[in-house]
């Protein structure tokens, strides 16, 4: 059931890289330019995209590690979404047309995520998983935001993060460590952040709040005589990470194996917790992280996938613009 009280004029389709096949972005993804519209159910929202984040997941979903728990072809990729919402389903709540939104529009990130992404004009997504956008942050920093950000402070909550604790976040410049830093520094609270980067990078680390930024070229992490109460990594070192924790401490990750006790997990798309963490966004205490040269135009979006897929990116890499603004 559709909404159409006030819904700004949407067209019946729409531009959106599209694969259907298995295989590397270069021979499978496609620009389209009559693909469908997708239709809102009741608890969605329709969103004009103006910008949206790209992540590994993307080039992994492509290439078909994820298979076991796909969703049907043709697909749409992408996962963060910053844009205007243009049409609203009948249960729809709190958001009304117009509304400058910014989210992650797969509640579950690998197990069976929606045939439409965010590479598209439009996207169709669930109330429940978006946030206003905060009036301070631009439309490319917001699509910066979602995966990295609720990744980052779901691993926090989960491993009880609390005001005074230490933290050692493996990876620290990437979409998540930046997060994990900023998130552990200027929300949780932290006595002491403590982040890995290569040489380039150090600065960054510090820029975001970090008190110690140890370059992973130079030295080995779990060699230092200080331990941590959560070691975070967002690189697959596990064995590596369990060294460097308190006696007691936790250990969580995003990616690769894992070595007993730490923990691993996939993150749940969640707009309430984007609504918390609004405040210290519009204030600027914490603020999205792109990567000098990861603004890349819609017609250049292979292009943005190849960047993130060098495993080099500083912060998010961001497609921008998909669609004007007003």
């Amino acid at each position: 059931m559709e909404n159409d009280a006030g819904a700004a004029s949407v067209p019946s389709t729409m531009k959106a890289w599209v694969y259907a096949q298995h295989g590397k972005p270069a021979d499978v993804l496609k620009l389209k330019s009559d693909v469908a519209v997708p239709q809102v159910k009741e608890d969605q929202v329709l969103v004009k995209v103006v910008a949206a984040g790209l992540n590994p997941p993307d080039n992994k979903r492509m290439i078909g590690i994820f298979i076991h728990a796909e969703c049907p072809f043709p697909t749409i990729p992408g996962y963060d979404v910053a844009g205007v919402v243009v049409k609203v389903g009948s249960q729809v709540k709190n958001l009304k047309v117009g509304d400058e939104v910014y989210g992650n529009v797969h509640e579950k990130a690998l197990d069976h995520p929606k045939q439409y992404g965010t590479l598209a004009e439009y996207t169709a997504v669930e109330e429940r998983l978006l946030a206003l956008k905060p009036k301070n942050v631009s439309f490319p920093e917001a699509a910066a935001l979602p995966v990295g950000t609720g990744t980052a402070y779901e691993g926090l909550q989960r491993c009880q993060f609390s005001a005074g604790q230490s933290i050692l976040v493996l990876g620290g410049a990437g979409g998540v460590g930046s997060m994990v830093v900023q998130l552990a520094k200027h929300v949780f609270g932290a006595s002491r952040v403590a982040a890995t980067a290569s040489t380039g990078k150090l600065e960054l680390l510090k820029s975001l709040g970090a008190d110690l930024a140890i370059d992973y070229t130079k030295e080995n992490f779990e060699d230092l005589p200080e331990k941590f109460d959560v070691v975070y990594h967002c690189v697959g070192q596990c064995e590596r990470a369990v060294k460097a924790m308190k006696g007691g401490g936790r250990v969580v990750t995003v990616s690769g194996a894992v070595t007993v006790p730490a923990f691993k997990f996939i993150v749940t798309s969640n707009g309430a917790d984007l609504e918390k963490l609004n405040p210290y966004l519009d204030s600027g205490k914490v603020k999205a992280v792109i990567d000098p040269k990861g603004i890349y135009p819609f017609s250049q979006t292979l292009e943005g996938l190849a960047h993130v897929d060098t495993g080099r990116v500083a912060g998010k890499v961001v497609v921008y613009p998909i669609q004007e603004e007003n």
